[in-house]
């Protein structure tokens, strides 16, 4: 993974669920983009759902991959669904809670909550709910060969399990 998308795992139940926060900050690029001021109007900065949906295929493939120690290279497959509430704002923290459905050797389903910290409002709110499924590459029956090393857990990843302490689920 090249770019991350969440921050901090915060808690993790082996085989089932992983929960990971995100804080927005102006001091992200691509806020500045989306929504620029113009037309009279002022800026009115939130983060792209496509984002919050990486975080979250961030986040459950994190909890995929670590059923197996992280020896498969797993990879989103399929958006199966995908709805937003509520717009994240600079200055709101994201918590993605995802959760395995189905596991098999040719991948996984997951489900995931996206909710948002207000510090104004002092509470966390719905955001939306995802649901996704991934594949183990290694597994499929196309006959194409990939790289022996896991270019999906890079090195970024590993310094997010070890400020996590999940190291330990690492093969």
């Amino acid at each position: 993974m090249r770019w991350m998308w969440i921050d901090k795992v915060v808690a993790f139940e082996p085989e089932k669920r992983l929960v990971a926060v995100k804080n927005v900050s102006l001091a992200e690029e691509h806020l500045h983009q989306h929504f620029p001021a113009e037309g009279g109007l002022p800026a009115a900065p939130v983060m792209p759902n496509s984002l919050i949906l990486e975080g979250m295929a961030q986040t459950a493939g994190i909890l995929v991959g670590s059923v197996h120690g992280f020896r498969e290279k797993v990879v989103l497959a399929k958006v199966v669904s995908a709805t937003f509430e509520r717009d994240v704002t600079p200055g709101e923290t994201i918590r993605y809670d995802a959760s395995i459905e189905r596991m098999d050797d040719m991948g996984a389903s997951t489900v995931g909550i996206v909710e948002r910290w207000s510090f104004v409002d002092e509470a966390w709110a719905p955001v939306g709910r995802i649901e996704l499924m991934f594949s183990h590459l290694d597994q499929n029956r196309a006959g194409v060969e990939f790289p022996e090393e896991n270019f999906v857990f890079g090195e970024n990843f590993r310094t997010l399990l070890e400020g996590a302490g999940l190291k330990k689920f690492v093969s």
